[in-house]
């Protein structure tokens, strides 16, 4: 396939392709899924025509025809742009993953790079910054850090946030155009795109007296890495501030938009599986889903 996953390089396919996608908008599922099927007979194996197919099919009921194009656009590209593994899982044909793909991730955020911050704070009453600063003036009150590191750092509203508490401030993220945005605010010392736990893998010992991670857990399943890569970069007397979703139930869930919640026994057993201590970890809601408040976690964890 070409780079750009959305265009098949068979412009009778991508009309079809663009028609169905109308379609599906006006909940037209069925003349939908029949564009998405003469798309595919232009170009065989195109991983976004077969995943729409299934989208359109799963909506339709048809649970197996579903089942099968979803299949079919993970076997057309492994990597998994789409989170077809994911989709499997949500509707039983898989076990739940521990995690989401880093390709599905990568894309996600590349698409959303123009609108990020509009999106975030007007639609969805983001506060996840505003909530860590407050954990950490709890936990550390008028503390400064010497070296930070922002874990899915986005467009830097959480470097932002930081930047007067923080001697030096690096930002990681998977998607570039997220990268690209973060840099232009200036409130990094430096921001690269990489994998957040191989990131914290490549750092030295002691390198961070503060992690953050604001919104980002959420496409981890399993916190359990995450938190080991963070012990193992973290300063003996450094702090991890973080939000996630939760639920109430035992260990995590993948929610339909392709998140993962995660239960506080599991944030705190996975904690302490990777040698740290919960100093702080209370209910709060970071965001809104579908204009409702979406429960949540704001935890600071200590070495």
């Amino acid at each position: 396939m070409p780079p750009d996953t959305l265009v098949s390089q068979d412009p009778i396919a991508d009309r079809r392709y663009v028609y169905g996608k109308g379609a599906a908008d006006d909940g037209d599922f069925r003349t939908a899924a029949d564009l998405f099927e003469q798309a595919l007979e232009q170009a065989p194996g195109w991983p976004a025509a077969l995943f729409a197919l299934a989208e359109a099919r799963e909506r339709l009921g048809e649970r197996d025809a579903a089942v099968a194009a979803f299949r079919g656009a993970l076997a057309a590209d492994p990597g998994d742009p789409f989170g077809a593994s994911a989709r499997l899982a949500l509707i039983g044909a898989t076990a739940q993953p521990d995690g989401l793909p880093r390709a599905y991730v990568t894309r996600l955020f590349d698409d959303y790079a123009p609108r990020f911050e509009r999106h975030l704070l007007d639609a969805l009453g983001y506060r996840a910054p505003a909530l860590i600063v407050e954990a950490l003036d709890a936990v550390a009150p008028g503390r400064r850090f010497a070296s930070a590191i922002d874990l899915g750092c986005g467009s830097g509203l959480m470097g932002a946030a930081i930047r007067g508490r923080v001697g030096r401030l690096d930002g990681v993220d998977l998607a570039p155009s997220m990268v690209a945005r973060a840099r232009e605010i200036g409130a990094y010392d430096a921001v690269e795109t990489a994998d957040a736990v191989e990131r914290l893998d490549r750092a030295p010992p002691s390198a961070f007296d503060l992690i953050l991670a604001a919104d980002a857990l959420c496409y981890f399943g399993d916190l359990a890495p995450v938190f080991a890569a963070c012990r193992g970069a973290l300063a003996d007397d450094g702090l991890v501030a973080f939000t996630v979703e939760a639920f109430e139930g035992a260990g995590f869930r993948l929610l339909r938009g392709l998140r993962f919640a995660h239960a506080p026994s599991h944030v705190e057993d996975a904690a302490r599986a990777a040698g740290l201590r919960v100093a702080r970890l209370l209910t709060a809601s970071a965001r809104r889903e579908a204009d409702v408040e979406a429960p949540g976690l704001v935890g600071v964890l200590t070495a």
